[in-house]
C-alpha cells in the first residue's frame, strides 16, 4: 500500500514539475537554460500561430471542362471546406461533449484539466486525460497533415510524440492562436482539418462520404459518430469496425446529455438520448468519396487521356504537384465534351477498345491566331489501369509513339519546296515509277523508290499531295534540301515529335544520353525516307500541324488550359510558349488549297468521305507506313483540325488488315490510311462541326501556284 501511494505521489510531483515548466514556458518565451526554446523557436511558434490563422488547408483541386463543369479532381486529403455557418450546432455540441467541454472557459490550455490529469494519475495511476484542449488538437493536426502532408505518419507520430518539448510548443501556439482567433473560427477550423477516416478531412467531406449530406444537416446520432472517429479513424472505421464505432458514438451521445445538449429535463434528456443510440450508424453503403486522379475523372475511361496530358503540360507550364494536389486550384481547361465524346465514339467504331494489338487514336484542336485549344484526346482504347482489359494510363494521343505517319509527311515536304520556289500547287512535278535516288544513297548504291499504285509520269503538286506517289515526292525533297523539310516539319508543329523524342519516340533524357533526336538523328544520317514518314510522331502534333496550316501559317502551342484559378479565385500565371508565325499567310493558304483535293475524286480519302458523307471543304493528307504497321490521316477545316492514327501497340506489332480490322502478319494487303484513320476522322467531325456553317478555305497567293 504504502509503495503504491509512494509510487503515486512521484507521477503526481513528475505531472506538477512538467505543469510548472509549461506555465515557465507561457510566461517566458525564451527557457534558454532547458535548451526547448529560442528565438528560432520563438518564430516557428509565431509562424506556426500565423500560418494556423489563416487557415489555409490542403484542399481539392477541380478540373472543368471548356463549359465548366468538372471533369476529374486532384487532392491527397478530400476536404470540403466550411464556414461556421455551414456545420450543425449537433456538430459542434458533439464535438465539444468528447473532446473539450471546457472549450470556451480556457485560452488555449485548461490547466483545470492539467490538474485534474495530475491528481488522477497521482491517485490512482492512471494515464494523464483531459489535458489536451481542442485549440492544441487543432494545432497537433496542422502540425501532422499540412505541416507534415508529405509523410502523414511520420508527422503524427512528431505531433503526438510524449515529450515535454512537444507539450510546449504546442500549447504556446495554441496560447497565441486564442489571441489571434475568435472561439468560433478556432471550433470551425478544428472542424475542417480533423482527420476522419477514407481519406477524408474535415467533417464537410466526412458527412459527404458517410452519409451523402452536408455538414449543416447533421443529426445528432451522425454527428456522435463523426465525433467519436475524430482522431481515432482507423481503430473505429464504422465500415471495418462497426461495433466499436457504435459504442464510441453512443459514449458521445451521453456526454452531449451530461453537458445539456438535450435540455434541462433530466429525465426528457435521457430518453432523447436512448432514442439517438437506438439509431443505427447510418452510413450509406457506397461511401461518396470523391473520385481522385485522371482514372476517376468524370468520364474516365473516355477523359483520362485529356486529364493525363493536361496535368504534363501544367507541369511544364510552372505549376508544382503540391500545388495540383493541395492548392485548391479550379483549373478551367479546353476539353470539350461533345468533341470529345464524338472523337471516342469514332475511333472505337473502326477499332473495338479490346481489339487485340491495334488501337486507334484522335487529337482535335481547334485553330487559331491566339491560342490553339485542344479540343479532344481520344483513344479507342480507354484510359485506365486494367491492361487485361485493353485499358492504358498514358496519353496516347497526345505523346511521341514510335510508329510512322507515313505519307502525310509529304505535306513538309511540298511546304518546304514551296517555300523556295521549287513548285507551286499548280505546277507538274516529275511522278516516275521507279526512282534510284543518289542523294540518299542505300549503303554504297542508290537508293531505289517504287510509288505503291500507278500514276502519270506528270502531275501538279495538287494532285500529287491527293494521290501520293512516293517517288515525286523523294525528287521533290532532294531539291527543297532534306534539312529544310526537316525544320518546315518542326516549324509547322512536329516540335516535340523532331528534338524533344529520339528515334524510337522515347522522350530525351536532361543530358541526352539517349539522343541524339529525331530531327538531328534525320540530318545526320541522310535519311531521305524522312518525306515517306517511317519515323515516330505525336498525333496531338500532327493535328496541331493542320491548325497551324488553316490559322494563316501561326503555330501555336497546342494548349489544354484556358485558366488556372488558386483557392481564391486568382489567375496564376503559366509559363507557355508565344504564337508565332511559323510560315507567311501566302504560304499556308496557298498549302491548303494544296491540301484540298484529297477528298475528291482520285484522292485516298475520297472514299472515306463519300461513305460517311463529308461534304465541306476540308484540306487532308492521309499516310500508311511501308509495312503497314500504322497508318495516319491529318486533316482540318477553317474550324476544327485533327489527326488520326491506327498503329500496332501491341508486344511484337504485325501488319494490320482492314475489313475487318485485324492483326494480319506476313500479308500483304495491309491497311491504307484511308481506310481506318480516315473514317475516324470523317465520322467525329461530322458530328463535331453539326451545326456550323461550312467555311471556305482561303484562297492561294498567285506566287505560290
Amino acid at each position: 500500500m504504502f509503495a503504491a501511494r509512494a509510487s503515486g505521489l512521484v507521477k503526481l510531483l513528475g505531472l506538477c514539475l512538467t505543469a510548472g515548466v509549461l506555465l515557465a514556458a507561457m510566461v517566458f518565451p525564451l527557457v534558454g537554460g532547458l535548451g526547448l526554446a529560442s528565438n528560432r523557436a520563438a518564430d516557428t511558434v509565431d509562424q506556426t500561430s500565423g500560418d494556423l490563422a489563416k487557415g489555409e488547408l490542403p484542399l481539392v483541386t477541380t478540373i472543368q471542362d471548356m463549359n465548366g463543369d468538372p471533369i476529374a479532381y486532384l487532392y491527397d486529403q478530400y476536404r470540403i471546406p466550411l464556414e461556421s455557418k455551414d456545420i450543425a450546432d449537433t456538430m459542434k455540441g458533439a464535438i465539444l461533449a468528447i473532446e473539450d467541454k471546457r472549450f470556451f472557459d480556457h485560452q488555449g490550455v485548461d490547466w483545470q484539466g492539467i490538474a485534474r490529469a495530475a491528481a488522477k494519475a497521482g491517485v490512482d495511476g492512471g494515464a494523464t486525460q483531459g489535458a489536451s484542449t481542442l485549440t492544441q488538437q487543432y494545432v497537433k493536426n496542422y502540425m501532422a497533415f499540412v505541416l507534415g502532408a508529405d509523410n502523414e505518419q511520420e508527422a503524427w507520430e512528431k505531433a503526438t510524440e510524449a515529450t515535454i518539448g512537444r507539450k510546449m510548443r504546442e500549447a504556446r501556439v495554441a496560447l497565441q492562436l486564442e489571441q489571434q482567433m475568435s472561439k468560433e473560427e478556432i471550433l470551425t477550423g478544428y472542424l475542417n482539418i480533423v482527420p476522419l477516416g477514407n481519406q477524408t478531412y474535415g467533417v464537410g467531406a466526412a458527412a459527404k462520404a458517410y452519409f451523402n449530406t452536408t455538414a449543416d444537416k447533421l443529426t445528432v446520432p451522425q454527428a456522435a459518430l463523426l465525433a467519436a472517429i475524430a482522431n481515432r479513424p482507423s481503430s473505429l472505421n464504422p465500415g471495418a469496425s462497426p461495433d466499436k464505432a457504435l459504442e464510441r458514438r453512443n459514449i458521445v451521445i451521453d456526454k452531449m446529455r451530461e453537458n445539456g445538449a438535450f435540455g434541462a429535463d433530466e429525465t426528457e434528456a435521457k430518453k432523447k438520448a436512448e432514442e439517438f443510440k437506438a439509431a443505427p450508424l447510418g452510413i450509406v453503403e457506397d461511401l461518396q468519396i470523391l473520385p481522385k486522379g485522371c482514372v476517376g475523372a468524370g468520364d474516365g475511361p473516355i477523359y483520362g487521356f485529356f486529364c493525363s496530358y493536361l496535368l504534363d503540360y501544367l507541369r511544364e507550364a510552372g505549376v508544382t504537384n503540391k500545388e495540383l494536389q493541395r492548392g485548391g486550384l479550379t483549373i478551367k481547361t479546353t476539353m470539350d465534351p461533345k468533341a470529345t465524346k464524338a472523337a471516342k465514339q469514332s475511333a472505337e467504331q473502326q477499332v473495338p477498345k479490346t481489339q487485340n494489338g491495334i488501337a486507334n487514336v484522335m487529337s482535335v484542336v481547334q485553330p487559331g491566331t491566339d491560342k490553339h485549344r485542344v479540343r479532344a484526346l481520344v483513344a479507342s482504347r480507354d484510359y485506365g489501369n486494367k491492361a487485361e482489359l485493353g485499358q492504358v494510363a498514358r496519353p496516347v494521343p497526345a505523346e511521341v509513339l514510335p510508329f510512322g505517319p507515313g505519307s502525310v509527311n509529304k505535306v513538309f515536304t511540298a511546304a518546304a519546296a514551296m517555300e523556295r520556289n521549287i513548285i507551286g500547287i499548280d505546277k507538274q512535278m516529275d511522278v516516275p515509277k521507279v526512282y534510284y535516288s543518289k542523294v540518299y544513297p542505300n549503303g554504297g548504291a542508290p537508293w531505289k523508290v517504287e510509288n505503291a499504285g500507278n500514276y502519270g509520269e506528270k502531275m501538279t503538286l495538287t494532285q500529287a499531295l491527293a494521290q501520293s506517289p512516293n517517288t515525286g515526292f523523294v525528287m521533290l525533297q532532294e531539291k527543297a534540301g532534306l534539312s529544310n523539310v526537316v525544320d518546315m516539319a518542326y516549324r509547322l508543329g512536329m516540335r516535340e515529335t523532331l528534338q524533344g523524342a529520339n528515334r524510337a519516340g522515347e522522350p530525351l533524357k536532361e543530358d541526352k544520353s539517349n539522343g541524339p533526336s529525331q530531327g538531328d538523328w534525320t540530318k545526320q544520317n541522310n535519311a531521305g525516307s524522312y518525306t515517306l514518314g517511317p519515323g515516330a510522331t505525336s498525333v496531338l502534333e500532327l493535328a496541331n500541324v493542320a491548325a497551324t496550316i488553316v490559322s494563316g501559317g501561326t503555330w501555336c502551342p497546342p494548349s489544354p488550359v484556358e485558366q488556372v484559378l488558386d483557392r481564391y479565385g486568382k489567375p496564376m500565371p503559366l509559363k507557355e510558349l508565344p504564337c508565332e508565325q511559323a510560315v507567311n499567310t501566302e504560304l499556308a493558304n496557298s498549302l491548303a488549297q494544296g491540301m484540298s483535293q484529297d477528298t475528291a475524286s482520285g484522292g485516298t480519302a475520297a472514299e472515306a468521305a463519300r461513305s460517311t458523307g463529308w461534304n465541306r471543304p476540308v484540306i487532308g493528307k492521309t499516310g500508311t507506313t511501308e509495312e503497314h504497321k500504322s497508318v495516319a490521316f491529318m486533316a482540318a477545316t477553317p474550324q476544327y483540325a485533327g489527326a488520326v492514327m491506327t498503329y500496332a501497340d501491341g508486344n511484337r506489332p504485325e501488319v494490320i488488315c482492314a475489313n475487318p480490322i485485324r492483326l494480319c502478319g506476313g500479308s500483304n494487303a495491309g491497311v491504307f490510311g484511308g481506310q481506318v484513320a480516315a473514317p475516324t476522322w470523317f465520322n467525329a467531325m461530322k458530328a463535331i462541326h453539326d451545326g456550323l456553317p461550312a467555311a471556305p478555305l482561303p484562297p492561294a497567293a498567285g506566287r505560290y501556284k
